[in-house]
């Protein structure tokens, strides 16, 4: 990976190509970032950076982490993640990454945490097939058969009712549409995991970086 950064999903919405085509968009305000910590192979074992995102007062920050912050003499921030970049030569404790980081036509891989939907039948969560709806029969949205008679239990994995969404998802190949270093927002092309206001990572995309190297 060579470059990442966190964002705040704001929403969706639409913008018109040259040719006057419609492109619907994902906007995320995309930074500033700073870094927070350098983890290099003779220390950690490996090559990271920490980044840290989002305002925060700092009477909710924790003991522990006021004291992390402190070591390194940066602003508290709400959000840290760790990006392991290729080079991390070029950045430094306290350095902004800023959304200018990525151009336009870019593809990136964004993730996030999709939304949280409840507790949810196997047509819902599994895209089950119902029963029969008429001339008597007593099945319509039920599970069915579960497992063997011979194994008297229900294998693992298998496909049920539960909990959907909440999960950590990532989309890959997405295009980076227009980017605007002013607001700090990258307008991504389709959709991306999770709800309004939730935090998002983008990164270079692997898949294009599989491409260049074939």
């Amino acid at each position: 990976m060579k470059k990442g950064i966190l964002g705040k999903k704001l929403g969706m919405t639409q913008i018109f190509a040259p040719d006057g085509k419609v492109i619907p968009v994902t906007v995320i305000e995309a930074g500033p970032c700073v870094v927070v910590q350098k983890k290099t192979t003779a220390t950690d074992g490996y090559d990271a950076v920490q980044l840290g995102f989002g305002e925060i007062r700092e009477t909710l920050v924790n003991k522990p982490l006021k004291g992390h912050f402190e070591k390194h003499q940066v602003k508290a921030t709400r959000y840290l993640r760790e990006f392991r970049l290729d080079d991390i030569e070029s950045l430094n404790v306290g350095d902004v990454i800023k959304a200018d980081i990525f151009a336009e036509g870019e593809l990136v891989d964004v993730t996030g945490i999709s939304r949280g939907k409840g507790f949810a039948g196997g047509i819902k969560r599994w895209n089950f097939s119902r029963g029969f709806m008429s001339h008597g029969s007593k099945y319509h949205r039920s599970p069915g058969s579960l497992g063997q008679r011979a194994w008297g239990r229900v294998p693992k994995g298998r496909k049920l009712p539960g909990r959907m969404g909440g999960e950590r998802v990532t989309i890959q190949g997405l295009r980076v549409v227009k980017v605007d270093p002013e607001k700090n927002l990258i307008l991504i092309k389709g959709a991306v995991p999770g709800a309004k206001g939730s935090l998002i990572t983008i990164r270079d995309s692997v898949k294009a970086a599989k491409v260049k190297a074939q």
